[in-house]
C-alpha cells in the first residue's frame, strides 16, 4: 500500500487547484493510500469506489457519519441501516418520484426558474453562478417544504457552513464551530414551524413529512427537522454545483452546446456526463465493518474510507477517454443515470444512493431548456475562462455569459 507522500496531497493548493492529475497518478500508482492527516485510506480506482457504496457483502457502513453529519444536522437517514434504514427511506422517498414529484414538484420547479431568469434576461448578462444556480435549488427545496423565500439568504448561509464543515479535512476550529452553529440556529428556525404543520397541514413537502407513516411508524420532529437540513444541504450544494457544471462544460464544448441547443432531449445526457467528468461531490467517505482486500492492499476494520468519486469517474479502465467531456459517449447509460443502478458515482450506488436524484434531474431538465430558451445565443463572458473550485464539492465559482436581451 502507497503512503501519502508518493502523490500530491488531497490537502494541498496543487491539488485545489486541479485535482484530476493527481486522480491520475493515485489510479495508476497508488490505488489505496493512508492518509495520515484526515485518518483515512484513500480508494481512487471505479471498481472499488464501485464496491464500497455497492456493498453487497456488508463489509462498510456509514457509521462515519455520527462524526461528519451528526453535528451540523442531527441524526439523518444515512446513519441508519437495516429495517430502521428502510423505514425511513420509505417515509421521505414519495416526494421524490413518480406522481408526487410529476404534479406537486413540477410548476414548482417552472416557477422558480423562471423567476430567477426574469430578472436578468432583458439585460444581455448575467452570471449563471451567482444570479442563477446558487439561487433555483435552495429557492425549489424551500417552496417545496412551504417555507419563506425570503428567508434564502439564511439558508445560503446555513447550508455553505454544512458543505464547509463537511469539506474540513484539514481540521479548522472555526470552520467547524461555524457548522455546529448552524445545527443549533436551523432548529431553532424550524421546530416551531414543524410543531404548527402538524397542527395545520397544508399541500407541502414538509407536511407530508410529518404526517407520513409506515409501519406504524412517523417521523418525530427531530427526524423531519434533520431531514429538511440534510435536504437543504444536500439538494442544495450538489444541484447548484451540477447546473453550473453543465453549462460550463458545454460552453467549452460550442459544438455539443449547439446540439443539446437544437435537441433538449439531449439535456439528460449532458447532465450525466456532467456528473461523470466533473461532479459536484468529489468524496463520500464510508467505515470498514470489516477488515477488506481492494486494489493496491488491506483496510483494517473499523476505518474511515475515502472515495474519490472524481478519480473513480475518469477511470480509463471504465471509461473510454475518460479525460474527454463527451454526451453521446457511448459507455454511460443515461437510461439509467438518475437510478441506483447508475454507472457513473455521482449520487453513490446501492441503499444509500441519493434520494433526490429525480429532482435533481428534474431541476437540471427545466433549468438549462428554459435558460436556452431566453438566451438562444448563450455564450462565456469574453476572454473568461470558468474555473473550478473546491475540493469536498467542486464547481465553478463564476461562469459570467453574454446573450442578446429579450426583447418586449
Amino acid at each position: 500500500m502507497s503512503t501519502a507522500q508518493q502523490v500530491p496531497d488531497i490537502l494541498s493548493p496543487e491539488f485545489a487547484a486541479d485535482p484530476y492529475p493527481a486522480y491520475r497518478v493515485m489510479r495508476d500508482t497508488a490505488p489505496l493510500i493512508w492518509h495520515e492527516a484526515t485518518k483515512s485510506y484513500i480508494v481512487s480506482r471505479y471498481e472499488d469506489v464501485e464496491r464500497v457504496f455497492k456493498d453487497k457483502a456488508g463489509e462498510f457502513t456509514t457509521d462515519n457519519y455520527a462524526w461528519q453529519l451528526e453535528p451540523v444536522h442531527g441524526k439523518t437517514i444515512l446513519q441508519l441501516s437495516g429495517r430502521e434504514h428502510a423505514v425511513r427511506r420509505a417515509l421521505v422517498a414519495p416526494a421524490f418520484r413518480g406522481s408526487d414529484l410529476q404534479e406537486k414538484f413540477l410548476p414548482v420547479i417552472e416557477r422558480n426558474s423562471r423567476e430567477l431568469i426574469d430578472a436578468f434576461r432583458h439585460t444581455g448578462s448575467a452570471d449563471l453562478v451567482t444570479d442563477y444556480a446558487t439561487r433555483f435549488p435552495v429557492n425549489v427545496i424551500a417552496d417545496m417544504l412551504g417555507l419563506d423565500k425570503a428567508d434564502h439568504t439564511r439558508f445560503h448561509r446555513w447550508y455553505t457552513a454544512v458543505i464547509a464543515f463537511l469539506g474540513n479535512l484539514s481540521g479548522d476550529t472555526e470552520v467547524a464551530a461555524a457548522g455546529e452553529r448552524t445545527r443549533v440556529e436551523f432548529a431553532e428556525y424550524m421546530l416551531p414551524i414543524i410543531e404548527e404543520r402538524r397542527e395545520n397541514p397544508g399541500d407541502d413537502l414538509l407536511s407530508a413529512l410529518c404526517a407520513a407513516e409506515v409501519d406504524g411508524v412517523r417521523m418525530s420532529d427531530e427526524d423531519v427537522k434533520a431531514f429538511c437540513s440534510l435536504l437543504l444541504a444536500a439538494g442544495g450544494e450538489t444541484t447548484d454545483k451540477a447546473i453550473a457544471g453543465i453549462f460550463a462544460n458545454l460552453l467549452l464544448h460550442p459544438d455539443q452546446l449547439a446540439a443539446v441547443r437544437e435537441d433538449r432531449s439531449l439535456i439528460p445526457r449532458a447532465f450525466a456526463e456532467t456528473l461523470r467528468f466533473t461532479p459536484p461531490v468529489h468524496m463520500i467517505m464510508r467505515q470498514s465493518a470489516t477488515e477488506v482486500e481492494l486494489s493496491g492492499g488491506t483496510i483494517p476494520a473499523g476505518a474511515t474510507v475515502t472515495c474519490l468519486i472524481g478519480a473513480a469517474n475518469r477511470d480509463g479502465n471504465r471509461y473510454r477517454d475518460p479525460d474527454r467531456f463527451d454526451i453521446f459517449r457511448d459507455d454511460l447509460t443515461t437510461t439509467t443515470a438518475f437510478s441506483a443502478a447508475a454507472d457513473h458515482l455521482a449520487f453513490a450506488l446501492g441503499r444509500h444512493f441519493c434520494v433526490g436524484a429525480l429532482l435533481a434531474k428534474a431541476e437540471v431538465e427545466i433549468g438549462v431548456g428554459q435558460l436556452l430558451d431566453a438566451m438562444p445565443d448563450l455564450r462565456l463572458a469574453d476572454g473568461f475562462e470558468p474555473a473550478e473550485q473546491g475540493v469536498f464539492t467542486r464547481g465553478p465559482e463564476r461562469l459570467p455569459v453574454r446573450f442578446t436581451p429579450a426583447s418586449g
